[in-house]
């Protein structure tokens, strides 16, 4: 096996802080206040002053890769204004202090924070005004960071641009929410992928793969209604968009359904051009848990997109978290067949993890034997899948391994084989405590897996 990457993920939103310093103008989640379960997201970790202290931690526990997001809204004011060079200094250093510990930085363009002007004047990605300013700031960052940076993603986990939470994520603030716009949002996301991904491959040697939130989504019984229901959102939120990156064309499926129900995707004949012409080096994705679906909830004339918002619901031969997320290691090993099977390009899963509600005493660590359980598990079905299946896998990085607040904004819902000494409305010290699975994840790492099989 060639070099095995193992490494963190996480977003600026959830990481940085530093929301008003630097030159950085506002982004749709700066203006957000907190709530009673939540954290407003002014400071997050506060990596924008005391990173060095989480890359320390990572090339400790022998980590080669950190995936880190370009905040939009701290290198280009406005989202559509001038580049922000105080801000992309910022970056320049974190990609230096990865470099010089060993760790390869990889880089994407965006995870749901909008810039806030163009959220309130254009609507999010619905607009192609959106999508232009979107490919001018990331092209720039092509321009300035390929040289050193040789692993690229767009957007974080695309397929959730064509669910019903695409309009939040999306920028989107006004309007209906019509299955036109939806479609609109997506296909303006895939235009943006597409130009950079040729833009990229154009102008230097840097390697871009397209990313997916997948969740493995079985049928609820054998009926054949459920099956059904599951092929068809399996091929529109997951198929779909892996067509497009490993061949250039919208699932035939997808297209027929947007044919004969006469939906308006406002797609140019320039626009699919770029996408036939786009190729993907590999493909990413994230995996936290498996769903099951069943057709006779479903309403009729309900759009495939909209399928799992209603037809969703427990599994009774797996556990849930406490947010009633299926915890599902076999789900994960099918997911990397599905991926590389079809397509024979390398697959990447980039995040993977389980959130829990966790305190810290103050004194003793904090024993998350639950956390070792879930990793080694998804980490052993990798595994089958490279050994037994034939999978070829780049490498496996864990979601918030060092804690971070929530895609809702709760930091009581805790990923990290790292405490961070913060609560949702009390920063504390925000002090680095590994916990239990620290420890054990550390000889993971530096014994490339083999310590799993030796417990």
């Amino acid at each position: 096996m060639s070099k095995f990457f193992w490494g963190n993920s996480t977003s600026s939103m959830q990481t940085e802080g530093g929301w008003n310093e630097g030159g950085k103008s506002l982004s749709v989640y700066d203006v957000r206040p907190a709530t009673e379960n939540t954290s407003d997201w002014h400071f997050a970790n506060d990596n924008y002053h005391y990173y060095d202290k989480d890359l320390n931690l990572m090339q400790d526990l022998g980590m080669n890769m950190y995936r880190f997001q370009i905040s939009w809204s701290r290198v280009v004011k406005d989202g559509d204004g001038e580049f922000n060079e105080e801000g992309i200094k910022f970056y320049e250093h974190l990609i230096d202090k990865l470099l010089a510990r060993g760790i390869e930085p990889m880089i994407f363009l965006y995870h749901f924070d909008m810039p806030l002007h163009l959220a309130q004047k254009y609507n999010g990605f619905v607009s192609k005004e959106v999508l232009k300013a979107f490919v001018r700031y990331g092209k720039e960052m092509i321009r300035r960071f390929s040289p050193k940076v040789k692993y690229w993603i767009t957007f974080n986990e695309q397929n959730l641009y064509f669910m019903p939470g695409a309009f939040k994520i999306a920028g989107y603030l006004k309007g209906k929410e019509t299955v036109d716009e939806l479609y609109q949002i997506f296909h303006n996301t895939m235009t943006a992928h597409a130009i950079l991904a040729n833009y990229l491959h154009k102008v230097s040697d840097a390697k871009i793969g397209g990313m997916l939130a997948y969740s493995e989504t079985y049928p609820a019984t054998c009926k054949p209604e459920d099956i059904l229901a599951a092929r068809k959102w399996d091929e529109f939120e997951n198929y779909n968009l892996l067509d497009v990156y490993a061949k250039g064309k919208y699932s035939a499926e997808m297209m027929n359904f947007v044919k004969e129900h006469h939906i308006n995707m406002n797609a140019s004949d320039s626009e699919l051009e770029s996408i036939e012409k786009q190729k993907n080096d590999f493909l990413s994705f994230s995996y936290y848990a498996s769903n099951t679906i069943n057709a006779a909830k479903i309403p009729p004339r309900t759009i495939p997109n909209y399928y799992l918002e209603y037809g969703n619901q427990p599994n009774p031969y797996l556990s849930r978290t406490e947010w009633n997320w299926q915890i599902d290691p076999l789900g994960f090993r099918d997911v990397l067949n599905k991926m590389y099977q079809r397509y024979r390009l390398p697959v990447f899963p980039i995040e993977n993890g389980i959130g829990v509600r966790e305190k810290w005493d103050g004194k003793n660590q904090i024993n998350d034997t639950y956390r070792i359980e879930y990793h080694k598990n998804h980490i052993k079905e990798m595994f089958n899948a490279i050994n037994e299946d034939g999978v070829k896998v780049i490498g496996y990085l864990g979601w918030g391994l060092i804690d971070i607040l929530s895609s809702q904004g709760d930091m009581n819902k805790r990923y990290g084989v790292v405490y961070v000494n913060r609560s949702n409305h009390d920063l504390k010290d925000m002090k680095r405590v590994p916990k239990l699975s620290y420890d054990w994840l550390k000889k993971v790492i530096h014994s490339n897996g083999k310590s799993i099989y030796e417990e």
